[in-house]
């Protein structure tokens, strides 16, 4: 029992790991991607009008969420909010059947 518990431990962690990888390997493509759309504007217009800012700023927001999924710091739904409200949610289904 102690070796599978072990061996779950390890699985959960290499399945985060290939999270964060995948993570940062979007970050950088993403960054390159950005820098060839601000390539190709300067290219068209001298930066006369950055559009490629408009780029920038949905990546950065896509980017954002992102990061909140993959390292759990969701201010909404924190580490444990779950739990709390699985708790939360037993002790009502126990409350309710009391009086019925």
């Amino acid at each position: 029992m102690e070796n599978t518990d072990k061996e779950d431990k390890y699985l959960r962690a290499k399945e985060r790991l290939e999270e964060v990888k995948k993570f940062y390997s979007s970050i950088f493509s993403g960054f390159f991607v950005i820098l060839m759309v601000a390539g190709l504007n300067y290219y068209i217009n001298e930066w006369s009008y950055p559009w490629f800012l408009w780029a920038a700023l949905a990546w950065l927001v896509v980017t954002l969420f992102k990061a909140i999924k993959t390292f759990g710091s969701n201010p909404f739904f924190g580490r444990g909010w779950e739990e709390r409200k699985i708790k939360e949610f037993m002790k009502d289904d126990e409350n309710q059947g009391r009086w019925k």
